[in-house]
């Protein structure tokens, strides 16, 4: 097996599928049956997928999800999203060099009828939205059919592998977010009304009302009543001079290789963003045997769940907040990557640049909602709606609720539900999607020493409470009995050491004080996800306090795994002094610290930084056509082909209108671009109905 697959995994069944023979540029290659090719290629060693017409750059893979065409390559001879195709037995897959040939006049051609399909609901994206909404239209007997691009429904919750937050009974707190995905599928099959077609991309809304998508190479022509639109979001990108090398991509990309695929697509990574994906990320990489450099972040805090952060502090990673990166650096692929310090207004402070050597540079700077068929069918008078981060960027578990708010309205609309929306359903879809609370600075009281209780390092009020409902004797309650209050024990006494609540937590966030055998050194429980050889009984471990400051190393007395109520998780067990155990609550997985090369040459001036990446448009070139008045995204496009090209200005637009701003335009000077009716590349005869779909 190649190296880059990963044979085991701390969370994940790794179950290898069919081998079969494919080949890469005439060199004949072992892939699964069945993966996207770009998968293939990566478990292969190979990263670089072509090179661009017009300045022969190299293209690689950025975001794994079809929103671009970085990975484009030839497959039996046609021109395929890498990342969105599967490989079959025999695939002959070259690289782009160039452009693909144009079929010409005397090719065969057989043509198929377009089918036109009627529905009453056609829904989107097949993730946490928008299976719940078919589960609840699903309970109404209402007619829906449910479209998604992936060949497995779970949306972004097929790359989860850590447990979510929020409530047991509502959202499945506790469960990890692929298992999420596999109970909200379970749960749609259930219903003989509700229909699934996988590998099935939306194209296009058009003004006679019609959806039109691609099926398995196929097009079709859906006429539904009502639209829900549950797309879910894509990865905003930064610019800087490098930006576009291949091992430079999103963090969604990463997750996918690393948790969908289990592929080791790296050795090294910097992540860029300190929000709850890149930080998630993080964890993802850790749990499969890639060291984290770093997480480098533009606030002065990071922005995602403080337990998150914890979390990779514990292990040895470190968080520079108030940093940037200036630059991405290599020939063919990404060797090193640049990062600085920055001041309150964004501006790097020279001296503080420093160069690190990695070969994965992730970038996780936020997320824009997938909304442009929710614009288009608004805009043609559709009976149309949205949910989850089409709606509103938010948690995974709030994308449920507004999956569920949506249907219950659809199947009013269709009349058949009765009654309105449940209060219950619009207050927890507000606080789930609320932001994390102010950090409270208060430490972990000192448990009594005698007895055994929980030590909750917990310290930010974010919407969950699985301790509440895990805990037998439920002794453990949330402040106010709130689910953004912090936890804390109603009753030391009632404690039985059961250990529950390690095991459920989210965060990571509880640790078990034992002292009913040695009160001078009790026995301290911690949680632990990275795999059992690093923590088997004997083995000296370094032990950390909730911001990663380390304690002191202790050998493991014990571990506890309960495999069938809380796979992956492991509860182990050290001896410590007394006055040190209600710190404890990390083991310590990275122990180098952050080395630097030398700093390589910066005068390269950031308009050398690409902004569109399909057409290879610098910042320069658009800072260029600002200056010189333009403040219209139709007549920019005209001008230099900025957003001109396959993925349809979805990744250059924000940062096209960042440079607006930088350039001291009012952005309400600015007329966007007009959006066409077709949102994704389809080859002309797909839409004509030729088989093949040349």
């Amino acid at each position: 097996m190649s190296k880059q697959r990963l044979t085991k995994h701390p969370v994940m069944e790794v179950d290898q599928g069919e081998m079969v023979a494919f080949s890469w540029n005439k060199k004949s290659l072992q892939g699964i049956k069945g993966e996207m090719i770009s998968s293939a290629l990566f478990a292969n060693g190979i990263q670089v997928f072509g090179h661009h017409t017009k300045d022969h750059s190299a293209q690689g893979m950025f975001c794994a999800n079809g929103q671009c065409s970085q990975c484009l390559v030839m497959a039996d001879g046609l021109p395929v999203k890498s990342c969105m195709t599967p490989l079959t037995s025999g695939m002959v897959v070259e690289s782009l060099e160039g452009l693909p040939r144009v079929p010409g006049a005397d090719d065969p051609i057989e043509r198929k009828e377009v089918e036109i399909r009627a529905v009453s609901v056609l829904i989107i994206g097949g993730g946490p939205a928008g299976l719940s909404a078919a589960i609840e239209l699903g309970k109404l007997g209402v007619d829906t059919l449910i479209i998604d691009d992936k060949d497995r429904l779970g949306g972004k919750l097929v790359l989860q592998t850590h447990k979510f937050f929020g409530s047991v009974e509502d959202s499945w707190a506790g469960t990890r977010g692929f298992e999420i995905g596999h109970i909200l599928a379970r749960e749609v099959e259930i219903f003989s009304t509700v229909e699934t077609w996988l590998e099935t991309t939306a194209v296009g809304v058009f003004s006679d009302k019609v959806v039109g998508v691609v099926r398995k190479n196929r097009y079709v022509m859906i006429k539904p009543q009502k639209v829900l639109v549950a797309t879910g979001a894509r990865e905003k990108m930064l610019p800087f001079p490098g930006n576009t090398l291949p091992g430079v991509y999103g963090a969604g990309a990463f997750q996918t290789l690393v948790n969908r695929d289990l592929i080791k697509a790296s050795e090294r990574v910097l992540i860029v963003g300190g929000g709850n994906v890149g930080i998630i990320a993080g964890y993802h990489a850790l749990q499969a045997d890639i060291e984290v450099v770093a997480v480098i972040e533009g606030l002065p805090e990071v922005g995602g769940y403080k337990v998150h952060a914890d979390k990779l502090k514990r292990l040895g990673v470190p968080i520079f907040t108030r940093h940037t990166v200036v630059s991405a650096n290599g020939e063919e692929r990404l060797e090193s990557v640049t990062m600085a310090a920055i001041d309150d207004n964004w501006k790097v402070i020279p001296g503080t640049e420093k160069t690190v050597e990695v070969d994965t540079l992730l970038i996780a700077v936020g997320l824009s909602p997938v909304d442009e068929f929710f614009a288009k069918a608004k805009e043609w008078e559709m009976d149309v709606y949205a949910a989850g981060d089409a709606q509103e960027i938010a948690e995974a578990s709030a994308a449920m609720f507004t999956g569920k708010i949506e249907g219950v309205k659809i199947g009013k609309a269709l009349g058949a539900y009765k009654g309105d929306v449940p209060r219950e359903w619009l207050d927890k879809a507000r606080v789930l999607k609320s932001r994390p609370g102010e950090i409270k600075k208060q430490p972990p009281p000192l448990p009594v020493p005698e007895g055994v209780m929980p030590v909750f390092h917990c310290t930010q009020e974010i919407p969950c409470n699985p301790c509440t409902s895990i805990c037998p004797e439920h002794i453990i309650k949330t402040e106010n009995d709130l689910i953004t209050g912090l936890p804390h024990v109603d009753d030391v006494n009632k404690c039985k050491g059961c250990l529950n609540c390690v095991a459920i937590c989210p965060g990571l966030a509880v640790s078990v004080v034992d002292y009913r055998k040695d009160t001078a050194h009790p026995t301290v429980t911690l949680p632990y996800e990275l795999g059992r050889d690093a923590v088997e009984k004997g083995t000296m471990i370094t032990v950390t306090d909730v911001d990663g400051e380390v304690i002191g190393d202790y050998p493991v007395q014990r571990v506890v795994a309960n495999k069938k109520k809380f796979p992956g998780t492991l509860m182990v067990q050290i001896k410590m002094p007394h006055e040190l155990a209600s710190r404890a609550i990390g083991i310590k997985e990275q122990k180098s610290p952050l080395t630097s090369l030398d700093i390589p040459d910066l005068s390269a001036c950031p308009d050398d930084a690409v902004i569109c990446r399909c057409e290879r448009i610098t910042a320069g070139e658009i800072r260029a056509a600002i200056r010189g008045g333009v403040r219209d995204m139709n007549q920019l496009k005209g001008l230099n082909r900025t957003g001109m090209g396959a993925c349809g200005s979805k990744t250059c637009r924000p940062m096209v209108m960042g440079l607006f701003r930088d350039e001291g335009v009012d952005l309400k000077e600015v007329t966007d671009g007009t959006h066409r009716p077709l949102f994704v590349e389809v080859p002309f005869g797909t839409l004509a109905g030729i088989k093949g779909g040349k």
